[in-house]
C-alpha cells in the first residue's frame, strides 16, 4: 500500500474529500437505529445501544465535515464477545439500512503475509467496489475487520508478520489517510481514498480478557460517598479499559484507535430459538418460503427449536451452527417434494422424529 506524498494534488486532499460528501439521506436517532437492528439481531441490547450510539455520532461528525471541511477526532469501534454472538451480523445489518458501503476483513489473513500494506490496499479497493466505483460513498463507509484478537505478538514469530507489525499497518488507515489505490486509476490519474471517514469496527472473542478485568478491575482512585450512584462506579468497573486491552496483547497506540467498545454475550437456548423464528429474515422464514414454492406449507413445532437450540449450545459456536443444523433436519423433505406434486403440507414435531405429510389434490 503506497500514501500519497506530504503534498498531493489538491482534489485528493482530506479537506476536498470530506467537504465533496454528501450528507446521509437519513437522519436516524439511536433509538431508531437500534429499533432497525432489532428487526435483524436477536438481544445483545446493550451492544446495540453502544453501537447506535456511535453510529449516530460519527454520521453528525461526518455532516459537520461536509460543511466545514474538517472532521474530529473519529471513534472506531471494537466489539468484543464470543463467536456466533452477531458481531458481523450487526454491522451488515447497520450499513445495509443506513445504505453505506461494507466489507469485512479476517485479521488472520493479514497474519498469513508479508505484504500486510497490500492486504489494506486490496480492502480498501474493495470498500469502493462496493461503492460501485463511488469515491465520495466509499469514504463514508464501514470496514469490519474480525478476530482482532489474533494480532497479538507471540514467542518465535518472525517480526515482519507479527501481531504487532500488522496492529501498526492498521493505525494510520484507521486514524485516517490518503491511500493511493493501484489499478484505480481514471483519465491516467491516480486515485486516492481518503480514510479520515471511513468507520472501522474491530471484533474478537478476546479469550481470556475476563480474566485480566478481574485482576484490574478496581477504580482505587475513585472515593465514593453514601450519596454516590454506586451503579455508576459498577458499570465503571465493568467496563473494558485500555489498559486491559493492552495486557491482552494490543499495542497502547492501537487501543487508542478503538475508544468505544460493545461487550456481546452469550447466547442462551431462549435467544437461539428467538435467532431461528423472529427476525425478517428467520432461518424458519426462509425454510417456509422455499417450501412454499413447492406449494408446500412447512410447520415446524415450537419443541423442535429448543431441540436445535440444546445441540446449538452444546456445540459452543453460538448461532453459527443453527444453520447447519436447521438445513439438516429439513433436507430429507426437500429431496422428496419437487418429485412428489400431491404432498401439501409438511409438520416436523421433533428433531428425532420423522416429519408427517399430508397428501392432497
Amino acid at each position: 500500500m503506497s500514501t500519497a506524498p506530504a503534498t498531493p494534488d489538491p482534489s485528493a486532499t482530506q479537506d476536498a474529500a470530506l467537504a465533496a460528501a454528501p450528507a446521509p439521506t437519513a437522519r436516524l436517532t439511536p433509538k431508531a437505529i437500534v429499533r432497525q437492528l432489532d428487526l435483524e439481531v436477536i438481544g445483545q441490547d446493550d451492544a446495540k445501544r453502544t453501537l447506535a450510539v456511535a453510529i449516530y455520532s460519527h454520521q453528525r461528525k461526518l455532516e459537520a465535515a461536509r460543511l466545514h471541511g474538517t472532521l474530529p477526532s473519529k471513534s472506531n469501534i471494537l466489539m468484543i464477545g464470543p463467536s456466533g454472538t452477531g458481531k458481523t451480523l450487526m454491522c451488515e445489518a447497520l450499513a445495509r439500512f443506513l445504505d453505506l458501503p461494507f466489507v469485512t476483513a479476517d485479521a488472520t489473513a493479514m497474519l498469513q503475509t508479508r505484504y500486510v500494506n497490500d492486504e489494506l490496499e486490496a480492502l480498501l479497493q474493495r470498500l469502493l467496489d462496493a461503492a460501485d466505483g463511488d469515491l465520495s460513498a466509499a469514504q463514508r463507509g464501514i470496514v469490519f475487520i474480525d478476530e482482532i484478537d489474533k494480532l497479538k505478538a507471540r514467542d518465535g514469530q518472525p517480526a515482519a508478520v507479527s501481531g504487532e507489525s500488522v496492529q501498526h499497518a492498521l493505525l494510520r488507515v484507521m486514524e485516517g489517510s490518503l491511500v493511493r489505490l493501484r489499478g484505480a486509476e481514471r483519465d491516467g490519474q491516480a486515485r486516492y481514498l481518503d480514510t479520515t471517514g471511513i468507520l472501522f469496527i474491530c471484533g474478537g472473542a478476546f479469550v481470556g480478557l475476563d480474566d485480566i478485568m478481574s485482576r484490574n478491575r478496581s477504580y482505587g482512585f475513585l472515593s465514593t460517598e453514601g450519596t454516590d450512584d454506586r451503579t455508576i462506579l459498577d458499570r465503571l468497573n465493568a467496563r473494558v479499559k485500555p489498559t486491559d486491552l493492552m495486557l491482552f496483547g494490543l499495542i497502547p497506540e492501537f487501543t487508542g484507535r478503538l475508544p468505544v467498545v460493545a461487550r456481546l454475550h452469550d447466547l442462551d437456548r431462549a435467544a437461539l430459538v428467538r435467532i431461528m423464528t423472529e427476525p425478517r429474515n428467520a432461518l424458519y422464514r426462509q425454510c417456509q418460503a422455499v417450501f412454499e414454492a413447492e406449494g408446500v406449507e412447512l410447520v415446524i413445532e415450537p419443541r423442535v427449536f429448543e431441540e436445535i437450540a440444546d445441540l446449538a449450545l452444546e456445540y459452543r459456536t453460538g448461532a453459527r451452527s443453527l444453520r447447519g443444523i436447521f438445513e439438516e433436519l429439513v433436507t430429507p423433505m426437500l429431496y422428496v417434494v419437487p418429485d412428489q406434486p400431491e404432498i401439501r403440507r409438511v409438520t416436523i414435531t421433533s428433531l428425532f422424529a420423522g416429519p408427517t405429510v399430508t397428501r392432497g389434490r
